[in-house]
């Protein structure tokens, strides 16, 4: 498992969407160590927003962002929990075509070095929805950066090998 540097760094359009019902632009840490991750990575920015915990508003955005030609990839930030307001998964689930089911499984495997226990209260998740990878990450910045750092980073980098995201995203629509 390495980075090919014969290979050209391939940029992906992501969007970046919070969900909170009191984060602002100004207060929102997690989609900040979002954005700073992967633009330093050399990906494009493609739009953020924060929307508020309702399962019809998060999913609205998500297939607004799917219908975008402009936008390769979607992470969200919040609403992972198990409490009464948190319904991310919910509303991806309601968007995708295909669950990732390793990513949440993979996410709490490794946040567990971090966190122990505490990481089976994430519901983090991932699909794909008309050629758009759609990833959930909890809401605090530092599972954003182990989001970020610990999978994407690789999978949405094509020189990884042996194997990644970007290499399958011409072939996601086919029938």
């Amino acid at each position: 498992m390495a980075i090919d540097t014969s290979r050209a760094f391939v940029p992906v359009s992501i969007a970046v969407m919070t969900v909170s019902d009191s984060r602002t632009l100004d207060t929102d840490k997690s989609g900040d160590a979002l954005v700073e991750r992967l633009t330093a990575a050399g990906h494009k920015l493609a739009a953020r927003t924060i929307v508020t915990d309702d399962i019809d508003r998060i999913a609205d955005q998500l297939r607004a962002w799917v219908a975008d030609p402009d936008v390769d990839v979607v992470i969200s930030t919040g609403g992972t929990g198990v409490t009464g307001r948190d319904v991310t998964p919910e509303a991806f689930a309601h968007v995708w075509e295909k669950e990732i089911a390793g990513f949440g499984e993979l996410f709490r495997q490794l946040s567990y070095d971090k966190i122990g226990t505490s990481t089976i209260q994430s519901r983090c998740t991932a699909g794909v929805a008309g050629g758009t990878y759609l990833f959930a990450l909890p809401g605090s910045p530092g599972a954003c950066r182990d989001g970020w750092d610990m999978i994407l980073s690789t999978q949405l980098d094509i020189r990884f090998r042996p194997c990644n995201f970007v290499e399958l995203m011409p072939r996601l629509t086919e029938r």
